[in-house]
């Protein structure tokens, strides 16, 4: 097995416990609950289904690209993508429930269904970057996962796997780091892992569970961390 197959194949065991995360935390909302607000601007908890679910089915189509070789983006557009999760936090919320199972269930089918070749295939993911389909499994953990957290229904960052958490700081750290917005920073996990993002200054050195550190570094809130000098820590840009 390569180390190829192996980071894939945990991706998609992430993706199978967060989907059970994701599912779970639906389960423990009223259908009145979906009315709530979210940490995200301007997005209720309808918001926020609607768009697991869309993104779902926006990764199929990039399955069903790796399995034919037709050219299947997730989007049409940005405008297209916005429009759709509009118009389906609007939907009754047995529908909105039923769009979540229904394309979490079938990504796992057309994940599991692709061969070794098809796994190796080039796809376009949303920001237009070309990956190989191995890396669909993490775009779909990354959303499960945070936006778990985000409906507020009784999963936490510290719910998610240490090593899912530690992924998620590698993946975000690296993106923060590209983009250029922050200040630079270490991190420093007490599992003993680091990471740098780059940016301007002397880098300041924040430490504590992974979970902790991937909520703050994700932009959902320092919580009690704090930095070397034991004050908190800097307030991030939006990282996606």
């Amino acid at each position: 097995m390569t180390g190829g197959d192996t980071a894939r194949i945990r991706s998609l065991e992430w993706m199978e416990r967060g989907t059970d995360l994701l599912a779970g935390a639906l389960d423990r909302l009223a259908d009145a609950d979906l009315d709530g607000t979210t940490p995200l601007p301007g997005w209720s908890r309808r918001h926020l289904v609607a768009h697991l679910g869309f993104n779902a089915a926006a990764l199929r189509r990039l399955a069903s690209w790796a399995r034919t070789g037709e050219p299947n983006p997730m989007y049409a557009s940005p405008e297209q993508r916005a429009a759709e999760i509009a118009e389906g936090a609007s939907w009754p919320a047995g529908r909105l429930r039923d769009l979540v199972s229904k394309h979490s269930a079938g990504l796992l089918a057309d994940l599991a269904a692709l061969d070794d070749r098809q796994w190796g295939a080039p796809v376009v993911t949303a920001q237009g970057r070309t990956v190989p389909a191995s890396e669909i499994p993490w775009l779909r953990v990354r959303e499960v996962a945070v936006h778990a957290v985000d409906l507020d229904a009784g999963v936490a960052f510290a719910d998610l796997p240490v090593d899912l958490c530690e992924e998620l700081l590698s993946d975000v750290a690296a993106r923060r780091s590209v983009k250029g917005d922050d200040p630079a920073l270490s991190l420093v996990s007490a599992t003993g892992r680091t990471w740098s993002v780059d940016g301007p200054g002397t880098p300041v050195r924040v430490g504590g569970e992974p979970g902790e550190l991937a909520r703050w570094l994700t932009g959902r809130g320092a919580g009690t961390l704090t930095d070397e000098h034991g004050a908190p820590p800097p307030a991030l840009t939006a990282w996606l």
